[in-house]
């Protein structure tokens, strides 16, 4: 019911939105204003304190914008997509657009994610999406009943079967997202490197890229301050030389590109993520 109301809420609103929620978040509740901060210090060590305070708002903004934003994929029309969002780089669109048998899309909690993969799914090339459920039985129905929306499938992060799921995926001709950048211990992640620091991943990327040699594009997404929508979408990883090398080392170069797209982004990315935790 409410996302059906929300079809009546402008886009222009869901900044203001977004804005009111992160003042929320960070000045009155001031849930994980400590973790963003101590985050920022140790991936960013150069920046100043008033730095570190404008990109953790700014990202505290833009996570809550991710949440509107994804109200309204259910209405997404091909004139709003033509008036507000811009695609990036045409020759690796148009290589996606052209790949056969599956790929898979490295990505992370940056911008608009969810209504990224739906408008890739519809415009591009239909993805999956590798997600993990909530726990909340009210919430997990309200938010995936959103995404069911979309011509977006969904496979479960840590179901039973997730592996046959991915490579059915693959052979339907989808795009298989693995979001990388949170933390993940044991068993299914490796101790690995994230801007210099040691920490756990999950090596799932690493371990289909390997078994299946398809293509991986890293794609990230943002709102830029005439807002539009960016998506960009980068050439697929050069791994001719690398798919031997241990999931360790594949997965530390997957991080590798995350960080060079956090890195020129900050104020996007998601800080309130506890990322950086001792590996077990």
């Amino acid at each position: 019911m409410v996302a059906h109301l929300w079809v009546y809420i402008p886009w222009k609103w869901h900044p203001l939105m977004a804005s009111a929620l992160a003042f929320l978040w960070l000045d009155v509740f001031r849930i994980r204003r400590d973790v963003i901060d101590h985050n920022l210090r140790q991936a960013l060590p150069h920046l100043t304190a008033q730095e570190r305070q404008v990109i953790s708002r700014s990202s505290m903004r833009s996570l809550c914008r991710s949440f509107f934003d994804v109200m309204k994929t259910p209405f997404l029309t091909d004139k709003w997509i033509a008036d507000n969002v811009q695609f990036e780089n045409p020759a690796a669109i148009e290589k996606m657009k052209n790949q056969q048998g599956g790929f898979f899309v490295l990505t992370l909690h940056m911008g608009s994610g969810d209504l990224a993969a739906a408008l890739i799914s519809k415009k591009i090339k239909p993805l999956a999406l590798i997600s993990k459920r909530f726990r909340n039985g009210f919430l997990d129905a309200f938010w995936f009943g959103l995404r069911a929306f979309t011509e977006t499938q969904f496979i479960d992060a840590h179901a039973k079967n997730n592996a046959f799921d991915i490579l059915s995926a693959l052979k339907k001709n989808r795009g298989v997202v693995f979001v990388l950048d949170q933390y993940m211990g044991k068993p299914y992640g490796l101790e690995t490197e994230f801007f210099g620091i040691k920490t756990g991943t999950a090596y799932g990327l690493a371990l289909f890229a390997k078994k299946t040699g398809k293509p991986i594009y890293p794609v990230y997404t943002y709102w830029d301050s005439q807002q539009q929508l960016k998506i960009c979408i980068e050439e697929p990883i050069d791994l001719t030389t690398e798919l031997s090398e241990t999931n360790e080392v594949l997965t530390n170069k997957f991080n590798t590109v995350l960080e060079k797209i956090i890195r020129a982004h900050p104020e996007h990315w998601m800080w309130v993520h506890k990322r950086w935790k001792i590996f077990e």
